[in-house]
């Protein structure tokens, strides 16, 4: 069996993943793919990798989970797809101990650990941490800004850490990653490779996030050129998505207001500069997959 597990990050996709992979459930089904809903499962996932921790695996680990987690699913499953983003923690553990998600690798560990007779693949949306570390914040307990963020200099945190991090301790394990700020432009991609299915099959709900960012009318005259021009690859449409935003882009979508914090814009500055550099340095890690515009 292929597990895929997509772990977020918070503040990223805000389940319009699982949704839209949902949505598709019907068609995938005939298929052998199959996305449970996140309530049925995620909290006794977590439980169960939580207290399984390092220690050694019950030998009927992988079926019991499996059984809990197939329930209501149709026969023959050959590609599970799970959508968890508190699976590396819940938001207020989001930065604790200094660094993001400091148990991500260790409950990635076990988490393949019981899956260890499977093809197991992450996919993980990463965001600047300009507008990661407030928006966090704002779903936290923590009553401060500074408090939440405690003695961690903004500028010394970086996503690449946490690929390294996991990396090592899952030197196999295939990691899929893209910048949220992109996610318009490459959903439609993100949803397929989750699936697995071919990249220019035709799904519900591959321009889901586009429409979201460029006028009904802009939607509307984009729809038009697809119409007319089926046979374009993605490469191609996303060139012409691009030339859309241009003209038609929703500016208060677009452009993102930071609260909570008083940094001022030469700081945002440098923290997206380093947030795209680090990006590109993830994308040359040995087994991770970066998909870009």
């Amino acid at each position: 069996m292929q597990v895929i597990l997509h772990t977020g990050v918070h503040k990223t996709d805000e389940s319009r993943l699982l949704r839209c992979l949902r949505r598709n459930g019907d068609a995938f089904w005939k298929e052998g793919i199959y996305t449970p809903e996140r309530q049925k499962f995620g909290t006794f996932l977590t439980d169960t990798v939580n207290q399984l921790g390092n220690a050694p695996l019950p030998p009927d680990t992988r079926e019991i989970v499996l059984d809990a987690i197939l329930e209501d699913a149709p026969e023959g499953v050959e590609r599970l797809v799970l959508s968890h983003e508190h699976f590396f923690s819940v938001p207020k553990l989001a930065l604790h101990h200094g660094r993001f998600y400091f148990r991500a690798e260790s409950r990635l560990n076990t988490f393949c650990r019981i899956f260890e007779r499977d093809e197991v693949e992450l996919f993980i949306g990463l965001r600047n941490p300009a507008t990661f570390l407030p928006e966090v914040f704002a779903s936290s307990p923590a009553v401060q800004f500074q408090n939440f963020l405690g003695d961690v200099n903004p500028l010394h945190l970086r996503w690449s850490d946490l690929i390294l991090r996991i990396k090592e301790q899952n030197p196999n394990l295939p990691i899929t990653v893209w910048a949220n700020e992109d996610t318009p432009l490459i959903w439609g991609q993100i949803v397929r490779e989750m699936a697995g299915i071919e990249l220019n099959r035709k799904i519900l709900g591959a321009f889901d996030m586009f429409s979201q960012i460029i006028s009904s009318e802009g939607m509307k005259r984009f729809r038009g050129f697809l119409k007319e021009n089926p046979g374009i690859n993605e490469i191609q449409k996303r060139r012409v998505m691009s030339a859309f935003l241009d003209k038609f882009a929703l500016e208060d979508q677009i452009e993102e207001e930071l609260q909570y914090t008083d940094w001022d814009g030469p700081f945002v500055d440098l923290m997206t500069t380093q947030y795209d550099e680090d990006v590109d340095m993830i994308a040359s890690i040995p087994g991770v997959t970066l998909i870009s515009p």
